[in-house]
């Protein structure tokens, strides 16, 4: 696998380019090479192969697959490459590593390489595609080009029957721990109703446990991004939305029940000081910010 330099030493590495001594050269310029997918996604790497020789040159291009151990030398992945020949060079169907393609002098010849990640990954799964070119006019005159592709884990959305949220995320997360289900962690928010949130690397295999469960639906199609999700993630202050004069009721404690305006909101300690409205001498009570239900905004 090639060492990735710094851009500087790759700045350096480039400008010292020059023709070999018969005459013949080449450069390989790429995009990103190093990038993550999903489970069953794929990506395209872009690459241009350009004849910076004085003749017209035939160029060997030549791969090396790479995957990682826990792929077991199977090849779950998929690899095909268009702009060397006429049609789509299947690498894995094939089997075929090793092609030719002619440039011109000063002409460039774009390649796109396009990567497609395992259904079913193991934690880890990752391929490593070395792109070796060299010049059938001088074999001296070569370039190496390394993409590095690993399969991440997604945030999946399991749709349950609503007030079954928590033993749905509670069976799942006991089923995780029996075998290795690539499941890392479920999460059930209190706010997210008919919804659980699975962060798992086999949506496949998450479908299967989920059909076992009672009161689970389905996985819905498609990821979650963490954009989504962040405002599950950080909790709100116990008195988010109260506000001083609001009429509220109090919801647990010695005074459940009873109607109260906010007469102060400590947000440090999330304590709220209200008011009670039967009382007979106005004594001024302070309780937990999420022991109010506001039944009136102050506005009002």
């Amino acid at each position: 696998m090639e060492v990735f330099k710094p851009e500087e030493e790759k700045e350096e590495e480039k400008k010292e380019e020059k023709p070999s001594p018969r005459g013949y050269g080449l450069s390989v310029t790429h995009d990103e090479i190093q990038r993550t997918l999903a489970s069953g996604a794929d990506t395209v790497y872009n690459l241009k192969l350009e004849n910076t020789g004085e003749f017209d040159d035939t160029y060997r291009i030549k791969l090396d697959l790479i995957f990682s151990e826990e792929e077991e030398g199977i090849l779950e992945w998929s690899i095909s490459v268009t702009g060397v020949g006429k049609e789509v060079w299947d690498v894995t169907m094939t089997g075929m590593t090793e092609k030719e393609v002619s440039v011109p002098k000063g002409k460039t010849n774009p390649i796109t390489v396009k990567v497609v990640a395992p259904r079913n990954p193991r934690y880890g799964s990752r391929s490593s595609i070395v792109f070796i070119v060299s010049s059938l006019g001088d074999p001296v005159v070569s370039e190496t080009v390394t993409l590095l592709t690993a399969v991440r884990q997604s945030i999946l959305a399991v749709k349950t029957s609503i007030g079954h949220e928590r033993s749905v995320a509670d069976m799942i997360a006991s089923r995780a721990k029996r075998a290795e289900t690539g499941i890392f962690s479920v999460l059930s928010p209190a706010t997210l109703r008919g919804y659980v949130l699975v962060e798992s690397i086999n949506p496949d295999y998450l479908e299967q446990i989920v059909k076992g469960i009672r009161r689970a639906r389905t996985v819905v199609k498609g990821e979650t991004t963490f954009k989504e999700i962040d405002h599950f993630l950080t909790p709100k202050p116990l008195v988010s939305g109260v506000m001083e004069g609001d009429i509220v009721e109090l919801v647990a404690g010695p005074f459940k029940g009873e109607k109260a305006r906010v007469q102060h909101i400590d947000e440090s300690k999330e304590e709220i000081t209200v008011e009670l409205f039967e009382s007979m001498v106005p004594i001024p009570v302070t309780i937990r910010g999420d022991h109010v239900r506001v039944l009136e905004k102050e506005e009002s």
